[in-house]
């Protein structure tokens, strides 16, 4: 049976800011954007199998950026943040 990520990780919600730039005004300004932070659980999960238990040994902390678009401080168009910055490991 395939376990859910979720029954690996905690999950929290947080805001961070970051420096975006408007590609239609230039405007460079601060932005709240959402992330879900996953930390790594103490244990694997009860009645893991020992590949499920290799599976956990190489699990690490991450971030997966919630936020796609953001709206333009100046003009007010919407705008959407770089794709390259979506997944954050730590």
């Amino acid at each position: 049976m395939a376990r859910h990520e979720r029954e690996f990780f905690n999950e929290t919600r947080e805001t961070r800011p970051a420096l975006y730039s408007c590609p239609r005004c230039r405007h460079r300004g601060e932005y709240e954007v959402r992330w879900i932070r996953r930390m790594k659980k103490d244990r694997p999960p009860r009645g893991a199998d020992p590949g499920e238990r290799a599976m956990f040994a190489k699990l690490r902390n991450y971030m997966v950026r919630v936020d796609d678009i953001v709206v333009c401080k100046k003009c007010r168009r919407r705008f959407e943040i770089p794709s390259h910055q979506n997944l954050a490991f730590f």
